[in-house]
C-alpha cells in the first residue's frame, strides 16, 4: 500500500541526511510501526510522505504510484494523515471539524451530498466521538482530541491511515483504547502505519516495527525480532531488559536504573 524505497532526505544545511536509504512497506490489514529515539527520522518520514520535504534520493509509492506524480489531494484521497502538531487558527464545532475530512473528495465548491454525511457519521461513530458532535474543539480533552482528529481522517475514505506519535500527552487508559482503536482499523483492512515511542504498545498491537536510529533502519521485522535487549540498549544508549508481558506474551521492555558510583 504504502511503500518506501531507498528514502534519503536531508535538511537544508545539515551535513548528515535526517534518512539514509530506508525502505519498507506498510501493508493493508497491518499496523507497521516505526520506532526509534528522538531525532531518529521517524517524523521526517511522515514529512516526507507528505511531500513537505524533497527527497535527496529514493521514492515513496501508494498503491504502486511514485508520490512525485500524485497531486496532493489525490495523496489525500488515498492516504489520511494525523500530524504530531495540529494548532487550529480558531475553534470549531467537532462536527464541522471532521466535515473537513472530506474535503479531498469535495474539492472548493462541491457541497456536501448525503454519501459525505453518512461518511462523515461513520467516522465519527467508528472514533467514538458522536456525543462531541456539538462541542468546540478548544473544550475537548487530549484524549478525546486524539479522537477527533482520527475521526477526521476516517472521513477522507482513505484505505490507509498514518499517525505521528498520536499517544502524546494521552494518559495509560486513552493510549490503550486508542491502540485498540488502530489494530480494529487494520483488522478491518485498513493499512495503519504509526510513528511511536511507545515501544511496548507497539509490541502489543504492531504487526511489524521498524526500528530507525540516526535516520537508517537498523532492524525490522515482528515485535519479537526487533526488540532485542542488546540491539535497543545499543540505540538508545540505556540499559535495558527485554521480558514477557504476562497477560498476552509480547515481548516489554523494562528500562533499568543507572548505579552511580
Amino acid at each position: 500500500m504504502i511503500s518506501f524505497s531507498n528514502v534519503a532526505v536531508r535538511y537544508p544545511g545539515a551535513s548528515r541526511r535526517a534518512l539514509d536509504g530506508v525502505s519498507f512497506d506498510a501493508q493493508e490489514s497491518q499496523v507497521t510501526a516505526v520506532a526509534g529515539p528522538n531525532g531518529s527520522g521517524k517524523s521526517t518520514l511522515v514529512r516526507a510522505l507528505l511531500k513537505r520535504l524533497p527527497l535527496e534520493d529514493g521514492l515513496i509509492s501508494i498503491d504502486g504510484s511514485d508520490i512525485a506524480s500524485l497531486p496532493q489531494q489525490e495523496i489525500a484521497r488515498r492516504v489520511a494523515v494525523a500530524p504530531q502538531r495540529e494548532d487550529l487558527s480558531f475553534p470549531l464545532h467537532v462536527l464541522e471539524y471532521v466535515a473537513l475530512g472530506r474535503y479531498p473528495r469535495l474539492g472548493l465548491w462541491r457541497s456536501a451530498t448525503a454519501p459525505d454525511t453518512v461518511a462523515v457519521e461513520s467516522a465519527m461513530e467508528r472514533a467514538q466521538v458522536t456525543e462531541f458532535a456539538s462541542r468546540r474543539t478548544d473544550e475537548l480533552s487530549g484524549g478525546e482530541w486524539q479522537r477527533v482528529r482520527i475521526a477526521r481522517a476516517l472521513a477522507q475514505g482513505a484505505r490507509a491511515l498514518v499517525l505521528d506519535e498520536p499517544t502524546t500527552f494521552l494518559d495509560l487508559a486513552h493510549e490503550m483504547s486508542l491502540f485498540e482503536l488502530l489494530h480494529s482499523l487494520a483488522h478491518d483492512g485498513m493499512a495503519v502505519l504509526l510513528v511511536s515511542h511507545q515501544l511496548n504498545l507497539v509490541a502489543r498491537f504492531a504487526s511489524t516495527v521498524i526500528l530507525l536510529d540516526r535516520g537508517k533502519v537498523v532492524a525490522a521485522g515482528s515485535p519479537d525480532t526487533v526488540m532485542q535487549a542488546s540491539l535497543l540498549e545499543k540505540v538508545y544508549e540505556w540499559p535495558l531488559v527485554v521480558t514477557r508481558d504476562p497477560a498476552i506474551g509480547a515481548p516489554a521492555l523494562v528500562p533499568l536504573r543507572k548505579r552511580s558510583h
